[in-house]
């Protein structure tokens, strides 16, 4: 745990906001290709063919962006629900030990960040509060530290679920890799007989991993601040048409339109290719209004969540960029042919597992991240002849793995729980140690 202490007192120091680390990618980007595909222009032409690549990258990918927004901020909006937090407050009953609590905190966190990661790193960080809470006013000495990185696990088991970006792109009919690979519905990737099975394997052996280190940890009373604010209880005088804000029936009527749409298409659909990021979100907004009870509720909870997306407004147009000039440039095919010198059909979705890893501690997005590496991947892995959904799930196995590794994902939950990022790390290293071999084993065996 000194190793893990010393690593993270590394990263902190080495590694710059993750909006910065988006620029110097860019700036890389540009050099590399200066560098490598400049094919007789002059450097100062070339340079500004870059600039052009960058640009017209830039604009590519504004449905996607806000796609992954609203996946975060109305996953968010569920997890502030009333709804969400009975089954909150119940589960924290159990959770009178360390051992216990680790394990049902673990247990529940993966199995809702597997629908929905927006809502599993809320629950998971609100969960963990409770646990904190819990334990203090009935006098139990707990490890709270590790509470709170089994509250973060979910981030590491999203990208093969319900909301994982990249199988979800690839699902729709006009994703940017559509005249490369085609539509690839769930049934091939998320729901495929890997996944499954993986995921099933992550779901138990992760909390019983967890509840083991649990039964060896040092454990104290723990003490904490007034960090969540309650909600100010105040006379609102409700009058004409914004009776209607309050109105669960009007809200209701709305949310049954959402929810009624989405399981008749559901119904009337051959197969599972209506199953999409747009789908998705569809469903989630319908549930967000229903759960909430009435409008200004939701929207009062909206206005918290959306600050929590920030990030991915700023960052995914960058992103888009980097992936015009590796795009236009000819640069991904440098990479394309790099990976298959190194790799063969047997290696390739390991190597695939570990350079996503990498590559995510610098891109801490799934979608970013699925818009740079994505061509690489796909180009490389046809000509290795791999199968792509293979492949696209091998990416996203080493994007959530090595968010164990990045906290710009657990900041929310760092906030809701009072905890350091210092004190994660130790215990996220664990989980992420046990993660690789699972995911590793089960992308060598299918």
């Amino acid at each position: 745990m000194q190793f893990s202490n010393r690593l993270i007192i590394i990263l902190k120091k080495s590694l710059p906001s993750p909006f910065s680390i988006a620029l110097i990618l860019t700036l890389l980007a540009i050099l590399f290709s200066l560098i490598f595909t400049n094919h007789g222009q002059s450097n100062t032409s070339y340079f500004v063919d870059i600039l052009g690549f960058w640009e017209k990258g830039f604009w590519e990918l504004l449905a996607f962006t806000m796609q992954m927004m609203l996946m975060l901020v109305l996953g968010h909006v569920l997890a502030l629900s009333k709804s969400v937090n009975k089954i909150i407050q119940f589960a924290v009953k159990f959770c009178n030990s360390t051992p216990k609590a680790a394990l049902i905190v673990t247990f529940l966190t993966l199995s809702v960040s597997f629908l929905n990661w927006g809502l599993g790193l809320i629950f998971g960080a609100i969960f963990a509060r409770k646990v904190g809470e819990y334990a203090q006013q009935n006098n139990l000495k707990i490890n709270y530290p590790l509470i709170g990185a089994a509250g973060y696990s979910g981030l590491m088991f999203w990208h093969g679920g319900f909301s994982g970006s990249a199988p979800l792109k690839i699902a729709e009919k006009d994703h940017f890799l559509f005249d490369k690979i085609g539509q690839i519905l769930l049934d091939q990737t998320i729901l495929s007989n890997m996944n499954i099975t993986i995921s099933i394997a992550v779901l138990i052996i992760l909390p019983l991993s967890i509840y083991l280190l649990a039964k060896q940890s040092v454990n104290a009373k723990v003490e904490l601040r007034n960090i969540i604010k309650k909600n100010e209880i105040k006379n609102i005088i409700i009058d004409g048409a914004e009776r209607l804000d309050y109105s669960r029936i009007f809200t209701g009527f709305f949310a049954f339109i959402f929810i009624f749409i989405a399981f008749y298409k559901g119904l009337n659909s051959y197969g599972i290719g209506f199953l999409n990021l747009n789908y998705i979100n569809f469903v989630l907004f319908g549930f967000g209004l229903l759960l909430h009870g009435n409008i200004s509720n939701f929207v009062n909870a909206v206005n918290k969540a959306i600050v929590g997306s920030s990030g991915i407004l700023i960052q995914f147009p960058l992103y888009a960029g980097i992936m015009g000039i590796m795009k236009y440039s000819g640069l991904t095919l440098i990479f394309t042919d790099f990976f298959i010198d190194i790799s063969t059909a047997t290696t390739f979705p390991i190597y695939t597992l570990i350079s996503a890893g990498i590559v995510n501690i610098f891109v801490p997005s799934g979608g970013g991240q699925w818009a740079v590496q994505g061509p690489i991947i796909v180009d490389a892995a046809q000509q290795l002849g791999v199968p792509i959904s293979k492949a696209v799930m091998a990416l996203a196995y080493g994007d959530e793995l090595t968010n164990m590794l990045q906290p710009f994902w657990a900041l929310p939950l760092l906030g809701i729980t009072g905890l350091k990022a210092k004190e994660l790390i130790p215990y996220t290293l664990f989980l992420m140690i046990i993660g690789f071999f699972i995911y590793a084993t089960g992308l060598f065996l299918f």
